[in-house]
């Protein structure tokens, strides 16, 4: 159907314009003697030897351009991989013989005029030529083949791009082996300030795996850069070769030209950055001055310095980004925002802790209740804080265990810091611990036992100087306790036992009985409490020297 209707499309003009040239020799027959004019053939001539000639034109084309046009459709049947000469044959019309391969090419149409011009029939003619058509493809194909040649030109191309693909692996194992050898020249690893992030053996097998992707991915773009040159080879698969480069070519000029096209927004997003940047230097700066005391703000102590800029530079980044965001690349796409929308979900369901213990920190910060190096007391926990974050503090007790406590939990709890005066006060921490004597005592005789107890302690103020209170009057006893000065609050677990440990001899070397306080005893007969060696009369109390450990 689709030749039939081409038939009429090309050859109704033709029909039209016979039919005025007829009407037109009626017209000027004053005389009954008609001048034929010759007309001139064109060679069709495919392979340089002529098959054959066409002399009339056809609608618009002259018999010059049909003559061209034929021969190069007969060129193509020759270029065809595997030509069928039974697939050549001749298909009549209502004004033409076509001669047409597998009934989808149409090599050439006869019409009547082409008859007339040799004197023959427009079948004869169709026939004639489909046998020279024929033979003469035939003929090449048997002499001329392409088919060989193409074979050959497919197995030198595998051949080549085999070559490139060993050279280019060779390459590539060469890189990684040179590289290897020198491990330690090009792995360092990557650290950023303090913080290890890669070790060099970990950097070593990430670009090791790497480059081995890279080496695949080069190796496979080869392989599919070749497939349009061979596909190019043979007739039959040409038309795949525009589709394949097509495939690759088409993602590629997209991103490049998204790029482009990206590329205006991305100088505003680094002119927004570099602003940025240099902005924060300078409030760093101003910042640094105040840490070291350079600048100083009534009410804005040193030690706010670095946590106010941490804030301060958090809050600039979350504007930077809030700025930078209609400028990035799919910003306004309802899958970019769907997914910022539901990592902000996750975030607030998943992080409500933390956010409590980073207010707390925050909060803790500015409250000033403690600092590093300070030894403190949090609910049943007492140490040395070495480290507050904004989401912890860790304290390390005397028995050296780090326990960690969530701000949030300091934050609600009553704290002690026994080391907030002792850097800044004359006097020190004022440190104390009770005992309870009988009324048979004079308490001039326990005041004096204290004093001297405390003054042989090692890690105490002898100015100002030790002083008892009497803390209550008891049924059976009475309560004294000791007060001392010192200036190393972290070594208060050794001080007291020191201290014990003094009282103990004190009192057993002026004869003063230390009782439970419900102890009874009898005197007669039964010995005192207090140890024998006390009771001679050329003892000596014993002095210590404890050492100034932690």
């Amino acid at each position: 159907m689709k030749i039939k209707v081409l038939r009429l499309l090309v050859f109704f003009p033709v029909l039209f314009s016979i039919s005025l040239l007829g009407q037109t020799n009626k017209l000027k027959t004053a005389d009954s003697t008609t001048v034929k004019i010759p007309l001139k053939g064109y060679p069709v001539s495919p392979f340089k030897d002529t098959l054959f000639y066409v002399y009339n034109n056809v609608g618009s084309f002259s018999a010059k351009e049909r003559a061209e046009y034929i021969s190069h459709k007969i060129k193509r049947l020759y270029n065809e991989s595997f030509f069928e000469k039974d697939s050549i044959k001749i298909i009549p019309s209502e004004v033409s013989e076509d001669i047409v391969y597998k009934s989808d090419l149409i090599i050439m149409s006869v019409l009547d005029s082409d008859g007339n011009a040799e004197h023959q029939t427009k079948s004869f003619i169709a026939q004639r030529n489909l046998k020279m058509i024929r033979s003469a493809v035939i003929y090449q194909n048997e002499n001329y083949s392409q088919l060989p040649k193409r074979f050959g030109y497919t197995a030198l191309l595998i051949l080549i791009i085999g070559l490139i693909l060993f050279l280019v692996g060779k390459v590539f194992n060469f890189i990684k082996k040179y590289i290897v050898k020198n491990k330690a020249r090009y792995f360092k690893g990557v650290n950023y300030n303090n913080i290890k992030i890669l070790s060099p053996e970990r950097q070593q097998i990430l670009f090791l795996r790497f480059f081995g992707f890279v080496k695949i991915a080069t190796l496979i773009l080869i392989v599919y850069l070749s497939l349009p040159v061979l596909f190019s080879i043979f007739p039959a698969t040409k038309e795949y070769t525009t589709t394949l480069l097509r495939w690759i070519l088409t993602p590629a000029k997209s991103a490049f030209m998204g790029f482009v096209g990206f590329l205006p927004s991305l100088f505003t997003i680094i002119v927004i950055v570099i602003i940025f940047k240099y902005s924060l230097k300078i409030i760093k700066f101003f910042f640094d001055e105040i840490k070291s005391e350079n600048i100083k703000i009534d009410g804005f102590y040193s030690d706010w310095a670095l946590p106010t800029f941490n804030i301060i530079r958090l809050l600039m980044y979350a504007f930077m980004l809030v700025i930078i965001f209609p400028y990035l690349p799919g910003s306004d796409s309802p899958i970019f925002k769907g997914v910022s929308v539901f990592v902000g979900v996750l975030f607030s369901l998943g992080s409500s802790n933390a956010i409590a213990n980073m207010v707390a920190g925050l909060v803790i910060t500015y409250m000033r209740p403690f600092k590093i190096g300070d030894y403190i007391k949090i609910g049943e926990v007492s140490g040395e804080v070495i480290e507050k974050t904004a989401l912890v503090t860790r304290i390390r007790t005397p028995k050296f265990e780090d326990i960690t406590i969530p701000n949030s939990t300091v934050l609600s709890s009553t704290s002690t810091n026994y080391s907030a005066n002792t850097k800044h006060s004359t006097d020190g921490l004022l440190i104390h611990t009770t005992v309870t004597i009988g009324y048979d005592v004079p308490w001039k005789d326990i005041y004096s036992a204290l004093i001297e107890a405390a003054l042989n302690t090692e890690m105490i103020e002898k100015e100002p100087k030790p002083f008892v209170l009497q803390t209550s009057l008891d049924d059976f006893y009475v309560s004294y306790q000791i007060n001392v000065y010192t200036k190393e609050p972290t070594k208060q677990p050794r001080i007291y036992s020191s201290l014990h440990q003094n009282i103990q001899d004190s009192f057993n070397a002026a004869g003063i009985e230390i009782m439970s306080p419900h102890y009874n005893a009898l005197r007669d007969g039964n010995t005192t409490t207090i140890p024998p060696d006390y009771l001679k009369e050329d003892y000596e109390a014993p002095t210590f020297n404890l050492k100034n450990k932690s």
